[in-house]
């Protein structure tokens, strides 16, 4: 049972990367405004997708004070390079951060890291804000910031309690086997988000 329980749990962030819009999709959302723009916007592309669930994930396997702390850094931060996009301050190399940090929250999770919950917010907090910085440059003309602002902070937080429910399922299946086999296909969609040319 765990094993065939194992399988979706480990094709998960190989199969995001894999999506038709993966890698650098953040084209305009059509006629969508506002909130709901600001809440597809995470979702309309791998690399979001994969390092938001990646942050619940870390944070379910190094539980407790993780828990809230991860998710709430990357929020938080995630706000502040928003407001830099928003406002136009050239934030270089936004991209490759971006594929970076599936890569280096995909390797905390293949050796188990066990740091201080303070130094993972903060590495977790420094990758958010070139998350945060992708949306708010890309954000509609049209849109208003506060609005669309709540609607990415909303499906980030949605993609945080994912990853912490894989986690959760991870730890019952043995943390210590399932964790490096997610990590690993983590580090491999990063790996593959990096090699190709924004």
């Amino acid at each position: 049972m765990k094993r065939l329980l194992a399988a979706p749990l480990t094709a998960l962030p190989a199969a995001l990367a894999l999506l038709p819009q993966a890698a650098w999709a953040h084209p305009g959302h059509g006629a969508a405004l506002g909130a709901e723009a600001g809440f597809l916007h995470p979702l309309m592309g791998a690399d979001h997708v994969l390092a938001m669930v990646a942050v619940g994930l870390l944070a379910a396997l190094r539980g407790g004070r993780a828990l809230w702390a991860l998710p709430l850094s990357f929020l938080a931060l995630m706000s502040v390079g928003a407001g830099l996009g928003m406002v136009g301050v050239a934030l270089p190399y936004a991209e490759t951060g971006i594929a970076l940090s599936i890569v280096v929250f995909g390797l905390a999770a293949i050796v188990g890291l066990r740091a201080p919950v303070a130094l993972l917010a903060s590495l977790v907090g420094v990758f958010a804000v070139f998350h945060g910085y992708a949306h708010g440059a890309e954000m509609p003309e049209t849109a208003s910031g506060l609005s669309f602002g709540a609607g990415f902070l909303a499906a980030t937080a949605l993609l945080h309690m994912a990853g912490i429910g894989l986690g959760v399922a991870a730890a019952r299946l043995g943390a210590t086997r399932a964790a490096p086999a997610l990590g690993a296909c983590v580090v491999a969609a990063g790996l593959a988000l990096l090699a190709i040319p924004a």
